[in-house]
């Protein structure tokens, strides 16, 4: 099979209940869509039988493909190792509950042709919990402030991306890959477009706490590099601090005011500037390392099922 004109890839862990449904709604949605068209459906270690049901459907339709990856690499990594393997000369990158609409599928190509290099989703509402809403919201504004780069609110991930943007991303060789921000950082032309998330269509969400925390921590350190620089900001104001307290104290000496606390307090705020000073340089080099070091494969594949002999 040549080059698919659109991929859809759509991460799998424990979707028994969607997994066949998904993949009949998408292949509806793309043969009107596009010319040509694939399916990667890559499972995270699923263990309540995804997967003899993927291959069931590898079997049937030989545009489905699959990936199994050894273990599961959580929500971040593997699927964007699904789309890094995709063929298409757009991916589109949904997940397997319909919460990501496949009727979406025909306005993210339409948009695609007119000439945006990414699509993204937006979510506009969504049935929630009041605490997860808040926490969104939360989240974003903090992301928003201090952010290396706009941060999209609402774009869950949901989109597509046109070839040239898939390859430059991969290049990146990111071993937590925050990807909707790098989509952004990116810096290709984005259209986004608003859509109503609908509830999940079946099974139970794979996001507890301890996983959206995960993916919290991820998305800030992964999207806010430059806090690593802020001890070397707050040294610069405590340094500033201790100098404004040692001029004090030789006015205060002249004056008969505290000069003593004045003094003392001047060397305890330029100690604590020295320290911070020290932490702010050894995060840098931490930084630098990190950006020097992105050697670390996303998943380690077990099996690939209908993908062709020269595809990676």
């Amino acid at each position: 099979m040549t080059r698919p004109e659109l991929s859809i890839v759509i991460p799998c862990y424990n979707e028994a209940e969607n997994v066949r449904r998904i993949c009949a709604a998408v292949t509806a949605e793309a043969e009107k869509a596009s010319a040509s068209h694939e399916i990667v459906l890559i499972d995270n270690c699923s263990t309540d039988g995804t997967r003899e049901l993927i291959r069931a459907l590898c079997g049937e339709d030989p545009r489905i493909r699959a990936i199994f990856n050894n273990r599961n690499y959580g929500q971040m990594r593997s699927p964007t190792h699904g789309i890094y393997q995709s063929g298409g000369a757009a991916v589109i990158g949904m997940g397997a509950d319909f919460q990501d609409p496949p009727e979406m599928i025909a306005t993210f190509v339409e948009q695609w042709r007119a000439g945006a290099q990414v699509v993204l989703g937006q979510r506009r509402r969504e049935r929630a919990p009041l605490l997860l809403r808040a926490v969104r919201r939360l989240g974003y504004a903090v992301l928003s402030r201090v952010a290396d780069y706009p941060i999209i609110p609402g774009a869950t991930g949901f989109g597509l991306f046109d070839r040239k943007v898939v390859e430059a991303l991969a290049s990146w060789n990111e071993p937590e890959p925050f990807f909707r921000g790098m989509l952004v950082e990116s810096g290709f032309r984005i259209a986004v477009v608003p859509f109503d998330r609908p509830q999940r269509n079946a099974g139970e969400s794979k996001n507890d706490v301890r996983s959206l925390f995960a993916f919290a921590m991820s998305a800030l350190s992964g999207s806010a590099r430059s806090l690593l620089r802020l001890p070397l900001f707050v040294a610069a104001l405590v340094g500033s601090l201790a100098a404004a307290l040692v001029l004090a104290a030789v006015l205060a000496s002249f004056l008969d005011g505290p000069a003593a606390i004045l003094a003392w307090l001047a060397l305890a705020a330029a100690s604590l500037a020295l320290i911070l000073l020290s932490i702010g340089l050894v995060a840098e080099q931490v930084r630098l390392l990190v950006e020097r070091s992105r050697n670390v494969p996303l998943v380690i594949e077990e099996e690939r099922i209908n993908f062709p002999a020269s595809a990676r």
